[in-house]
């Protein structure tokens, strides 16, 4: 526990940081505040149609929508943990968050990004299985399996950020730190440690080395060994159709991947820089609001399903068995 102006080793132990933000004049901080809010509430809802369609249609009760049920839901807390901290700064002079809060955020947005790596590398399995070995895919992709896979996700995403926390938030900041950024990142938070944070960098980038550089080469074997069968298929009909059955995800992959490498590839003294939190807009915002989008184009059995739930909330049979499988 923090207590407020304990003297240690002639430090002040901090109770709070200051973050930063996006500083403007209050006219455009109101405009950033509707923009951001909207785009939060549209993400909100884009996902939760994306999970009720899917488990009300039987037909979308296989592996690959089932991960993209957790995807739904991993991105909904996703932008939670930060987005409304960032709102209320828009419309607040007081842009200070405490010791504990900037600590649980950041080890709530470390756990979903490191689950939203391993599980978009798990969905590029299934579509390797799918595509590459159709005739036993009903046989390797059971349900235990899906299960167990989604949950090793989750899993691994929580010990990764609470390793990373021990050594973070064990590091001793002086007075009140001004973070250059709208959330609490790690490397913003190394930036402004008074402290050697030598170790944590480096326990933080063999975490990371193994979060992203693991599910990025399977996902990339995956992807061209299928390239490979597709492009054996005879008729083009038969590549249009494998291809489609993997384009969405493909698309999802690379904009996760390339905005957040970006970000998370370079040194920890980028962060100075307020060119990284625009990056961080598209990775933290712009990625999760579009992401259903892309299902939703790429997929006709998704914009199926969602017709037929809001259709059915609309005229309030959600609770029918019309859509069983």
């Amino acid at each position: 526990m923090v207590i407020k102006g304990l003297q240690v080793d002639n430090w002040t132990e901090t109770t709070h940081f200051v973050l930063l933000g996006f500083p403007s004049r209050p006219a455009f901080q109101f405009l950033l505040f509707s923009v951001f809010l909207v785009t939060y509430l549209l993400t909100l809802a884009e996902n939760l149609l994306i999970i009720l369609a899917i488990r009300s249609d039987g037909q979308l009760h296989k592996p690959m929508y089932f991960f993209l049920s957790h995807l739904s839901f991993l991105e909904m807390w996703y932008v939670t943990v930060i987005s409304p901290k960032m709102l209320v700064d828009f419309l607040s002079k007081d842009k200070s968050i405490s010791f504990n809060g900037c600590m649980t955020q950041l080890y709530f947005f470390v756990t979903f990004v490191c689950t939203e790596y391993i599980l978009l590398a798990v969905m590029a399995f299934d579509r390797y299985v799918a595509i590459c070995n159709p005739l036993r895919y009903p046989v390797i992709m059971t349900n235990q399996l899906c299960g167990v896979m989604a949950g090793g996700c989750w899993f691994c995403g929580l010990m990764t950020a609470m390793i990373k926390m021990v050594f973070i938030a064990r590091l001793r900041y002086c007075g009140t730190p001004h973070i250059n950024h709208y959330f609490c990142d790690i490397s913003p938070l190394l930036n402004v440690s008074c402290e050697d944070s030598s170790q944590a960098e480096l326990v933080d980038f063999f975490l990371a080395l193994m979060v992203i550089a693991v599910p990025l080469c399977v996902v990339v074997t995956s992807y061209a060994i299928i390239l490979v069968t597709i492009l054996k298929i005879p008729s083009a009909q038969g590549r249009q159709k494998a291809f489609s059955t993997c384009a969405s995800h493909l698309t999802v992959v690379t904009l996760f991947y390339s905005t957040t490498l970006f970000t998370y590839a370079r040194p920890k003294l980028m962060y100075a820089y307020n060119s990284n939190k625009v990056v961080s807009v598209l990775y933290t915002v712009v990625v999760p609001l579009l992401n259903p989008i892309i299902y939703c184009l790429r997929n006709r059995d998704v914009k199926m399903a969602l017709k037929k739930t809001i259709l059915c909330n609309r005229s309030g049979s959600g609770g029918d068995g019309d859509f069983s499988s």
